[in-house]
C-alpha cells in the first residue's frame, strides 16, 4: 500500500531516463520525430510535453519540440523521477542509528552517500541499506521505503526513516504541516552582518543551470521557501551559522544562501569551491586548499531533528555532533581568525 502524503517536497531533480549520440548521416529531423522513433511507447504529446518542461536537453542545452536533431548531437531525456529505483537488491552497509523502536529510526547520515537511487547511484545508496537491515519499510509517495524525508549526498546528519505505514503518513502530516524542527549548521562565505534573519524566496530550477536551484520573485514561479538562520561564530572571511528549516524544499539552504551572498563554503554546485573572501597572498590561498581538502564537500550537517512521536505524542528531539571533516575546517577558520586579525566588511 502506497502511502499518498507527499513528503518534504524535495522531488524537483532531474534524472536521466534516456540517452541518444545521433549517429552520422542523420538527416536534419524534428526532435519530436526522433524520439518517437526510438523510445518504446513514447506519444508525440508526451515528447512535447516534456519539451516544454525543459526537460529535453540537446548537447546540454534545453530544447523545444521543433529542435531539429543533426549528427552528432548527444540528446537526453531527463525526468523528475530516477529510473530503475524501484529495483532495489538490498547492500549490507553499515548504518549509524541514533535511536530505534518498533515504529521508527533515527540515522546519522555520513557525507558521500546518497540517500535514493537516481541517475548514476544505482547501488550504494541508504535505501539499499535500509533493505538489507529492515524488511517490509512502507513506501513513500514516490515508491522510496522508508523514508520521509532526504538529505543531499554530500550534507551529513539526521533522518528520520519510518517502519510502520502509520508512522510514515504521521512523520510527513508534521514536516508538511511545518511542525517538525530541523535545524542545520553551515559554515558560509563572507560575514553574515546580521545576528539572525529570515531568507524567504520561491525557488524553482535555474534557468539556465538546470542543476541548481533559484530564488524567484515571481509568485507564480517556483515553490514557497522560508529559512531562518543565526550567526554562531565570525571568522572574518566565513562565518559558522545555524539555520531553521520552515519548509523543505531542493537545496533549499544552499540556494537562499548563495541568493544572499553568502554560499557555503566549498559547495561547489553553488560556486563555493571558489575563493569568494580574503586576500591574493599565496600563502592565503595555500589555508583554503588545506581547508577543501580537510572538507572535500560542501560545509553543511544537519544536527537536530525535533518531531512528536507517532505512537506515544511525545516530543522528541534529537542532536549530533558536527562531523570530523567539518570540525576541523572549523578549527582551521579559528585559528586563522585569532591570528591574522580578518575583518571582513560588507
Amino acid at each position: 500500500m502506497n502511502n499518498n502524503i507527499d513528503t518534504i517536497d524535495l522531488e524537483d531533480e532531474l534524472f536521466e531516463h534516456f540517452r541518444f549520440e545521433v549517429p552520422k548521416g542523420q538527416t536534419s529531423l524534428r526532435i519530436d520525430k526522433y524520439l518517437m522513433s526510438l523510445i518504446q511507447n513514447a506519444t508525440r504529446n508526451k515528447i512535447q510535453t516534456a519539451a516544454t518542461e525543459g526537460n529535453i536537453f540537446v548537447n546540454d542545452a534545453t530544447v523545444k519540440s521543433n529542435y531539429k536533431v543533426k549528427a552528432n548531437d548527444v540528446v537526453r531525456v531527463m525526468l523528475t523521477h530516477p529510473p530503475y529505483e524501484n529495483h532495489i537488491i538490498p547492500e549490507n552497509i553499515p548504518l549509524d542509528i541514533v535511536y530505534e523502536d518498533d515504529t521508527l529510526l533515527l540515522i546519522n547520515k555520513l557525507p558521500g552517500m546518497v540517500v535514493h537511487p537516481g541517475h548514476g547511484n544505482y547501488t550504494g545508496t541508504l535505501v539499499h541499506a535500509l533493505a538489507y537491515h529492515f524488511d517490509n519499510l512502507p513506501m513513500n509517495s514516490s515508491e522510496r521505503p522508508g523514508l520521509v524525508h532526504r538529505i543531499d549526498k554530500d550534507t551529513s546528519g539526521l533522518l528520520v526513516i519510518a517502519k510502520t505505514e502509520a508512522a510514515m503518513t504521521h512523520l510527513a502530516k508534521q514536516f508538511e504541516a511545518k511542525t517538525s524542527e530541523r535545524e542545520y549548521v553551515a559554515l558560509v562565505w563572507g560575514n553574515v552582518v546580521a545576528d539572525k534573519g529570515t531568507i524567504e524566496g520561491n525557488l524553482a530550477r535555474h534557468l539556465k543551470d538546470r542543476m541548481q536551484m533559484a530564488v524567484f520573485a515571481d509568485p507564480e514561479i517556483g515553490k514557497p521557501a522560508v529559512t531562518h538562520y543565526k550567526v554562531l561564530e565570525r571568522f572574518g572571511y566565513v562565518t559558522l551559522i545555524s539555520c531553521q528549516l520552515e519548509t523543505g524544499r531542493t537545496h533549499q539552504i544552499r540556494a537562499h544562501l548563495k541568493h544572499i551572498g553568502h554560499p557555503l563554503f566549498n559547495d561547489e554546485r553553488y560556486g563555493g569551491h571558489l575563493i569568494l573572501k580574503g586576500t591574493t597572498f599565496t600563502k592565503y590561498k595555500q589555508f583554503i586548499d588545506n581547508c577543501f581538502k580537510a572538507l572535500p564537500r560542501q560545509a553543511l550537517h544537519a544536527k537536530t531533528l525535533g518531531f512528536v512521536h507517532p505512537t506515544t505524542g511525545e516530543m522528541m528531539r534529537f542532536d549530533t555532533e558536527l562531523p570530523q571533516d567539518l570540525k576541523d575546517c572549523i578549527e582551521k577558520w579559528r585559528g586563522y581568525s585569532k591570528s591574522h586579525g580578518t575583518d571582513e566588511e560588507e
